[in-house]
């Protein structure tokens, strides 16, 4: 079950924290989450998935910035979010999607229990042009049936930027 998104703001305080809220963002099923004004970038040509890959950081001016294609871009959102009960979703607005920019790669799929910014994995079919502030990518609450752990992963847990990849850590068990 997909909270309603009057469900979301009823939850809100409780057992679901988005700050900060603002009631224009607010759909039928979703939540809009914007786009942070710092991204970052792999420094490395080749990436290597057993070391932590170093990364610079890009401020999108006011005026946009321009992506280029076949390159990640890590970005986040303004707004932080906590969770209790409920599953995060995170998916790209349509109207973005329809450009050609993605916002997730694969990391969509949130955790119970988990609290922080979102990190987000951009690239574009072909150049374009992005702001900051911009309604990005749009958040949604499952419903979660049975006993369960909350998220308690040290990774990304209470982030508070981008996170880069830190898969490298779980080599080093």
């Amino acid at each position: 079950m997909i909270l309603s998104g009057r469900e979301i703001k009823a939850k809100l305080g409780n057992e679901i924290k988005i700050e900060p809220f603002n009631e224009k963002q607010l759909n039928p099923n979703s939540y809009n989450l914007k786009l942070h004004n710092e991204l970052l970038i792999y420094e490395e040509v080749s990436l290597d998935m057993k070391k932590e890959n170093k990364c610079k950081s890009l401020i999108i001016p006011k005026k946009g910035l321009v992506l280029e294609p076949n390159k990640l871009y890590l970005g986040r959102t303004k707004e932080y979010t906590e969770t209790d009960k409920y599953v995060p979703m995170l998916e790209g607005r349509s109207s973005v999607g329809r450009l050609g920019l993605f916002v997730h790669v694969t990391a969509g799929f949130g955790d119970v229990g988990f609290k922080g910014y979102w990190t987000l994995e951009i690239h574009c079919i072909q150049p374009i042009r992005i702001y900051p502030d911009v309604d990005i990518c749009q958040i949604y609450y499952h419903a979660i049936e049975g006993e369960y752990d909350h998220y308690s992963s040290g990774k990304y847990q209470d982030n508070e930027g981008i996170q880069p990849s830190l898969l490298y850590k779980d080599f080093e068990k």
